[in-house]
């Protein structure tokens, strides 16, 4: 009967830490190595236990799997295209134990594109229906901006190939290289050239150019606020309610907006205070005990420039300009968890090189 009474008793223990994670996946290995290896019953035995687990570390942690070799099964967790999730995924795997037969990889890695051939929504994606050329701006020099094109191009399945031909990009050039590098991608047919036609098998090389000489036009460049100039805005909405906006005008100025290409925009909701969608005197001061906080996160001197803040409509949006994408997503998920039940905060992360986002701020 006591027996009995354990078995019930036992709970499974909450994943709350990458170590909860690793000291779980240890007592299952074993079991899941041999799943993998004869590719039978992976998704009951494998996949529907290791899929809740790595969700109580982080939503949006997908996976693959199969057999590197005769010996090893590899594991390799995918963002599926979702920058604010990398740094989980890659702080999950430095921290992965040694098990023998075992292979943890971050992203999808790059792949020979003679061995890259997708198919999806009954279209087939590889190196023979595909091509690209880049589009050039002179006034965005250092933008990646290409143009795909695909043989079997449908404007009806506009979306489906969209996604196909991202996949297919994920596979070739690796998920880092094909998330990070390209700022615009669009897909056409043939019909639409415009361009000379490249080969899409040296579209990687051409990836791996670009980057090497934006780093070196941009590297160590950092830019010190602290003598900046800031400006008040203040607008009405449709509905009536104020917009009050403060931005740093000297920032916007700057001629090395490249230098920190990704966009951070951290949102705080506040309960309506009868203010015209302002927030009162206490709400205020909460909210810039916040800001301040985050500001000490994110340091100028270490690549997060703080453009200004806008608030309207019971909502507060901190704006940053950065070098990384990583420190900003992680510092976001933990703000969310800290002020849980206080404030609803969400946030975007995103490629804006040169701040169009923050156009419309910008003075003669």
């Amino acid at each position: 009967m006591s027996f009995l009474k354990n078995i019930l008793g036992r709970k499974e223990v909450k994943i709350e830490s990458c170590s909860d994670f690793w000291n779980w996946f240890l007592k299952q290995e074993k079991e899941f190595f041999k799943i993998v290896q004869n590719g039978e019953n992976i998704h009951k035995g494998f996949f529907d236990k290791l899929a809740p687990k790595l969700e109580e570390i982080h939503s949006g942690i997908y996976f693959l799997t199969g057999m590197s070799d005769d010996q090893t099964a590899e594991l390799i967790l995918t963002p599926d295209g979702a920058l604010r999730n990398i740094y989980v995924i890659e702080e999950l795997v430095e921290t992965a134990p040694k098990i023998n037969g075992w292979k943890f990889t971050a992203l999808k890695p790059a792949c020979d594109i003679k061995d890259v051939g997708i198919k999806y929504e009954n279209f087939e994606f590889n190196k023979d229906n595909l091509k690209f050329y880049p589009n050039i701006h002179k006034s965005y020099p250092d933008e990646i901006d290409l143009t795909i094109v695909y043989d079997d191009y449908s404007e009806e399945k506009k979306a489906a190939v969209t996604n196909g031909v991202h996949i297919f990009l994920d596979n070739y050039l690796g998920e880092m290289h094909s998330v990070t590098l390209i700022d615009n991608l669009k897909v056409i047919g043939n019909s639409e050239v415009s361009e000379e036609l490249i080969p899409i098998e040296k579209l990687s090389g051409y990836l791996i150019w670009r980057e090497k000489e934006f780093v070196e036009k941009y590297e160590g460049i950092r830019h010190n606020t602290e003598n900046d100039g800031y400006t008040n805005f203040e607008g009405k909405r449709k509905d009536g309610g104020i917009v009050l906006a403060l931005i740093n005008t000297t920032l916007l100025k700057w001629d090395k907006k490249a230098s920190h290409p990704w966009v951070f925009i951290l949102a705080l909701e506040f309960e309506d205070c009868d203010n015209g969608g302002l927030p009162d005197g206490a709400t205020n001061n909460r909210l810039e005990e916040i800001e301040e906080e985050i500001i000490n996160y994110l340091p100028d001197f270490e690549g997060y420039l703080n453009i200004g803040r806008e608030t309207a409509n019971n909502k507060r949006e901190l704006f940053f300009a950065c070098k990384d994408f990583r420190n900003p997503s992680k510092t976001a998920d933990e703000l969310i968890k800290k002020y849980n039940g206080d404030f609803k905060i969400s946030y975007e992360l995103y490629k804006d090189k040169y701040w169009q986002s923050f156009k419309h701020f910008e003075q003669d």
